[in-house]
């Protein structure tokens, strides 16, 4: 456990972090997941409005430095070739 005050608020402010960069990358997943599971459903309107809120977190992600841009494109790949096939 730290003794110093600033050590202590750093060690508050990487648990905060830690847990919204958990939480983030947890709902990303959860979307993507729905965006398949419509896609074995053959449900085409329930995945495409996933895709579309898949393709908006995986873009968030990317421009809050959560994940590579090239993570993002390739799920966006995958997804939409996904969808299309419907």
């Amino acid at each position: 456990m730290p003794q110093i005050k600033s050590q202590k608020k750093r060690a508050l402010t990487n648990l905060k972090r830690s847990t919204a960069v958990t939480s983030e990358k947890s709902a990303l997943k959860t979307a993507i997941k729905n965006v398949l599971k419509a896609v074995v459903a053959k449900d085409a309107t329930v995945a495409k409005t996933a895709f579309d809120l898949a393709n908006s977190k995986l873009d968030k992600a990317v421009s809050g430095g959560l994940h590579h841009k090239n993570y993002a494109a390739r799920q966006k790949a995958r997804l939409s070739k996904a969808v299309s096939s419907i």
